[in-house]
């Protein structure tokens, strides 16, 4: 497990706890003339992405909290983990829902997405709730683990919840693996140590019916997971050759699903993946400019796009959907990969004809700024109107 940072007694002046304590005690170190007002003022007004790569700083964000592998370039919003690009893969297989995935470097940051992560406390405080229970016989994966031991140790550790703390409700009927926590410590810093404080969890009997169904439901929920894992963590096991960016610009005359209008939003899906833009109330020209990404496997499958109308007390409306073919995007940005290009250009077209009336126009693959793009506006199909603008971006691993 990775070193913890003691937190200063005035660390709560900043207004930010766990990693913000660490972060504030590396700023008082260097700069100990300053005042702590001038500290927080400092720290606040440096800018989300300064803040981010302060928090990659941290000792235990410097390797990925699931691996191991050195400089996670992904985080887990949903659980305040930073996390490689592998295990970033398995995380958006698990759903939204779940575990939802940002890049440190290719998607913007608001402040209140860096507050948010700065409040979970990096990848030693969330490793030390989520592995409190790590039994002796589950092997955490290493960096050169398959895509299969990531995703069953991912899935039991986010989804299942198996290795959860749960202290506060009955004691943990698992003896941690203290030999793991001390391996794990070697692979990820020569300078780690382990709180030799931290409560020891031994194996014993409950009174707690709560405790009693949570032991004996360990087995049925090892025997179900093992049985199911094939099903359950396909899109995990699938190899991913790239990173697809989808920028979900906006509709036009779209479905009236309400009284006179509709509050839409948009899934993306590509495979086991799904992701969804905000509900934008009563509007059938609705702007999102929102950005969304999802990994792209190796067997490049249709990217499918659905609109739906939000409803309250009902089921969601449909209001159109379309299926889009992202192989020439990802065809120009291996071609692009191998060159010496470095000017802005077009590399393809598809071409809007009477055999695809998905396309309003044709829809263009450009290099821009060294990013391969594809700027398309596709008409919705199965209902009786409607257009959505969509900009498209192929980031492959090698990048």
């Amino acid at each position: 497990m990775m070193e913890m940072s003691v937190q200063h007694e005035n660390s709560d002046t900043i207004g930010v706890s766990g990693s913000g304590s660490c972060l504030y005690d590396l700023l008082c170190s260097e700069t100990p003339s300053l005042s702590t007002q001038a500290l927080r003022e400092r720290w606040m007004s440096s800018g989300p992405q300064k803040r981010l790569d302060n928090l990659m700083l941290q000792a235990g964000n410097k390797y990925c909290a699931d691996c191991g592998s050195l400089e996670p370039k992904w985080v887990s919003s949903s659980h305040g983990v930073f996390i490689c690009i592998k295990c970033s893969g398995i995380h958006r297989s698990l759903g939204v829902h779940i575990s939802k995935v940002l890049s440190l470097k290719l998607d913007e940051w608001t402040d209140e997405q860096v507050d948010a992560l700065v409040k979970f406390g990096g990848n030693t405080v969330i490793n030390m709730k989520y592995e409190a229970c790590l039994p002796s016989n589950i092997k955490k994966p290493k960096p050169n683990s398959s895509i299969e031991e990531r995703s069953d140790f991912i899935r039991r550790k986010y989804e299942f919840l198996q290795f959860l703390d749960i202290e506060e409700n009955l004691s943990c009927p698992f003896v941690p693996s203290h030999a793991r926590c001390s391996s794990y410590s070697e692979r990820s810093s020569s300078s780690n140590n382990f709180p030799q404080d931290k409560k020891h969890y031994d194996k014993q009997e409950t009174k707690s019916l709560i405790g009693s169904t949570f032991r004996n439901s360990w087995g049925r929920k090892d025997s179900e997971h093992k049985s199911s894992k094939k099903s359950n963590s396909l899109a995990g096991m699938i190899e991913f050759i790239g990173l697809i960016k989808v920028n979900v610009v906006k509709g036009t005359n779209l479905v009236i699903r309400d009284v006179m209008t509709s509050d839409p939003y948009v899934i993306i899906s590509l495979g086991h993946q799904s992701v969804k833009t905000r509900v934008i109330k009563s509007s059938l020209n609705p702007v999102w400019n929102e950005s969304l990404m999802l990994s792209i496997p190796d067997n490049i499958p249709l990217l499918k796009v659905l609109v739906y109308d939000k409803d309250i007390f009902s089921t969601d409306d449909f209001m159109g959907k379309a299926e889009i073919d992202i192989q020439p995007l990802v065809s120009a940005a291996k071609a692009y990969e191998k060159s010496s290009i470095n000017d802005s250009l077009q590399l393809g077209k598809w071409v809007a004809n009477g055999d695809n009336n998905t396309l309003v126009k044709d829809g263009t693959i450009s290099l821009e700024d060294g990013k391969v793009k594809h700027d398309i506006s596709v008409r919705l199909q199965h209902v009786e109107r409607g257009v959505l603008e969509i900009e498209l971006e192929c980031v492959l691993l090698t990048q």
